[in-house]
């Protein structure tokens, strides 16, 4: 089994940036061995997956992110990020971690990203 912890979340202003945190307890070779990425959901709509990782490194965005958020990996570390920058009040969320394909992992509680204007 693994577990995920989400963090880094917070509130910031439009142009701001933050850096996401998501730390994996337990089988840490299965998180080593999959591809991973963020998520993030609002209310009332469903969980979007914004970046995804491969267990190589190859990463993939979302139209809406691309060129201001950028996914990382540390294997070594079980712990995957998301460098968000040039932030803007429609990235407001509550962003996961997990993996992009099935069986995902039990989600985490996610954390928050708020961003004012």
């Amino acid at each position: 089994q693994v577990q995920l912890v989400e963090s880094g979340g917070g509130e910031v202003q439009s142009g701001g940036s933050l850096r996401l945190s998501c730390a994996a307890s337990g089988n840490g070779n299965i998180f080593s061995s999959s591809g991973l990425g963020w998520y993030r959901q609002t209310p009332g709509n469903e969980r979007d997956l914004v970046a995804r990782i491969s267990s190589g490194g190859t990463a993939y965005y979302a139209d809406s992110v691309r060129g201001r958020f950028t996914i990382s990996r540390d294997n070594a570390k079980s712990a995957i990020y998301l460098q968000m920058n040039s932030l803007k009040p429609e990235d407001t969320a509550v962003y996961y971690c997990n993996r992009y394909q099935s069986p995902r992992f039990s989600w985490g509680q996610g954390t928050r990203v708020t961003v004012s204007s």
